[in-house]
């Protein structure tokens, strides 16, 4: 898998199995006020995450003995907290990982004098990804973009167009620089097709740029904040670099992440949520070979994806024939977004549906860097995605009509 291109003025985040921790003590609901794991799991997070020291296997044993302490003597308070446990599974996993004998210092790392902080004006140009790839290539950046939507239906930053059942909470992005996670419920209990009803971002600490920042909408509640109840990226000079804006109260928001050339879009409709993005192709490619699970870069695995035209044999909501003519009504092409368009609308019954995917086009409209692939069709039989250019192209020379 590819590795970061943009270290050199972007920090690094912890590994993943350390964010992955942290993360699961975010998100779980609310831990005892008598247990101290939270205190633990914070001290061993600020112990190992100075990018700069020196002898880091001793740093990281060192850290996780006090870590291990730590769990220890707050052990009686925390019986049956699940985060507890969770946290003492994972230091035995990681001193053996490391090699770390159970006896020996644990003493944090002396921290080394941070460096002289630049100029509010030297830090907000370095929080600038577009001017700071422009300034370094004598061009400008590419862009990638990925759509999810309605059943929900995936587009890869690839141009593969996927349709997945992915019950339950799954990455659409897990890089250096941001995590993205999709929880999806079924649409009735009997049925593969599932929507998404929660979608969790995560804005990782970027030194001089942001602090860590947490997003999270949920079906009725979509906010116009991050979870701390800020709109930007903190306090630092380059907090500006990250902007939540409000385009329609409740339903619609749009996320702008100019640090690493990224913007998102949020939106309900109906009773589900989608989700669109724009992001450099440097930093969609900034991710650890353990990072390989990401639906925008890699789809859904093939045992969660959904044939629509087997689907479509299966008990409906809706006729074929009302499913077309209430899709055409927003979309003119009958491309892979109306053909999902008209399987939401069959499985479901959900006219909702329709305008889901007639944004998530509108997005991409927005997004997609080439005009050229905006429309995606079937797949021919090499298994390549025929876009619209291609086929206006293949009318001509065979006298042949586009797909339908």
């Amino acid at each position: 898998m590819g590795k970061p291109t943009t270290r050199r003025y972007l920090s690094k985040s912890t590994d993943s199995v350390l964010f992955k921790t942290v993360l699961l003590l975010i998100f779980w609901e609310q831990v005892d006020a008598q247990c101290k794991i939270v205190k633990c799991n914070t001290d061993y997070v600020a112990a190992t995450t100075n990018p700069r020291i020196s002898n880091k296997n001793a740093i990281e044993c060192n850290a996780l003995r006090a870590y291990s302490q730590c769990t220890r003597n707050t052990a009686r308070t925390c019986r049956g907290d699940l985060i507890y446990h969770s946290a003492v599974h994972i230091i035995e996993d990681r001193m053996i990982q490391h090699n770390c004998s159970k006896v020996g210092p644990t003493n944090p790392p002396r921290r080394q004098t941070p460096p002289q902080p630049l100029p509010d004006s030297h830090v907000k140009q370095a929080c600038d990804y577009e001017k700071i790839y422009r300034e370094k290539h004598e061009t400008d950046p590419k862009y990638l973009h990925c759509g999810v939507f309605g059943d929900p239906h995936v587009r890869t930053f690839s141009g593969d167009f996927q349709t997945c059942k992915v019950n339950g909470s799954w990455p659409l992005l897990d890089n250096e620089y941001l995590f993205v996670q999709a929880t999806s419920t079924p649409l009735h209990p009997s049925s593969n097709a599932t929507v998404t009803n929660k979608l969790t971002i995560i804005f990782k600490n970027m030194k001089q740029c942001i602090d860590q920042k947490v997003y999270q909408a949920e079906v009725g509640h979509v906010p116009a904040a991050f979870d701390d109840g800020s709109v930007n990226g903190g306090k630092r000079a380059g907090g500006s670099s990250l902007v939540i804006h409000e385009k329609d109260p409740g339903k619609y928001i749009e996320i702008h992440a100019a640090y690493i050339g990224t913007t998102i879009r949020i939106r309900q409709l109906g009773r589900q949520l989608s989700f669109s993005l724009r992001m450099a192709e440097e930093i969609s490619q900034a991710f650890q070979e353990e990072q390989d699970l990401q639906l925008c870069v890699g789809g859904c695995p093939s045992n969660q994806q959904i044939s629509r035209t087997k689907d479509f044999t299966r008990t409906h909501s809706l006729s074929m024939e009302s499913a077309r003519s209430l899709c055409r009504e927003r979309l003119a092409i009958e491309d892979m977004y109306f053909q999902s368009c008209v399987f939401d609308l069959m499985i479901s019954g959900n006219t909702n549906l329709t305008d889901a995917a007639y944004y998530a086009l509108e997005d991409a409209r927005d997004f997609h860097p080439e005009p050229g692939t905006l429309h995606i069709f079937s797949k021919a039989e090499n298994g390549s995605v025929l876009s619209f250019s291609v086929l206006l192209v293949l009318a001509i020379i065979g006298n042949i009509y586009p797909l339908a």
